[in-house]
């Protein structure tokens, strides 16, 4: 069989590879963005949970849910956080630990920040009077 070329179909195949090809490009590194973002934003939670255990402790302080928070992020290395901040508060009712950063860069000029925080009661023992 013979195929029918014609004239004004010349070059269509090339110019619709120049079309799709960086849009396919695109599409992907946007899906690895997001999903580096996701991974930051899940260590900022354990971060954050672990200094909320150290914070709201008896005896604890927020000297003590920084130093956890910040040993669970220096643990899981510099991957998907960057730049990572740590915040605790310990109230007489309750303990707050912040962690702040942003994720790795995947895609050009698009830096997605990374927010995560752990609340919680403090831990105090009561007397009963027994």
């Amino acid at each position: 069989m013979h195929q029918l070329h014609l004239p004004h179909d010349r070059g269509s195949a090339s110019a619709q590879i120049v079309i799709v090809l960086p849009v396919a490009f695109l599409a992907f590194f946007l899906i690895v963005q997001f999903a580096m973002w996701s991974h930051a934003t899940h260590i900022a939670q354990a971060a954050a949970s672990h200094g909320l255990s150290a914070v709201r402790a008896h005896n604890g302080s927020p000297t003590a849910g920084t130093a956890s928070a910040r040993s669970v992020l220096a643990d899981l290395g510099s991957g998907p956080l960057r730049d990572a901040d740590v915040h605790c508060e310990r109230g007489s009712e309750t303990a707050l630990v912040q962690i702040s950063g942003t994720a790795k860069q995947v895609v050009p000029f698009l830096s997605l920040r990374v927010h995560a925080e752990a609340a919680g009661p403090v831990e105090r023992f009561v007397d009963l009077g027994r």
